[in-house]
């Protein structure tokens, strides 16, 4: 920060936005350090995701077969 001497006149409004500024740099470096992803990583979810629903769809039973009872 500035260091100010008795003589020197400081803006306060300059001083305290460059705080702001600082602090809301912080938060938004945090905020992507805890939410952030790559569009890579969101793809591979989603493929991930696509994946363990169709070996979901796979093993699933029918349903008029579970009706007529010719299920084991």
């Amino acid at each position: 920060m500035m260091e100010a001497n008795m003589g020197d006149v400081i803006n306060l409004k300059r001083f305290k936005k460059r705080n702001e500024q600082e602090q809301s740099a912080r938060q938004a470096d945090a905020n992507r350090a805890r939410f952030g992803r790559t569009k890579a990583e969101r793809a591979l979810d989603g493929r991930r995701k696509d994946r363990a629903g169709d070996l979901l769809d796979q093993h699933r039973l029918d349903q008029h077969k579970l009706d007529d009872g010719d299920a084991s």
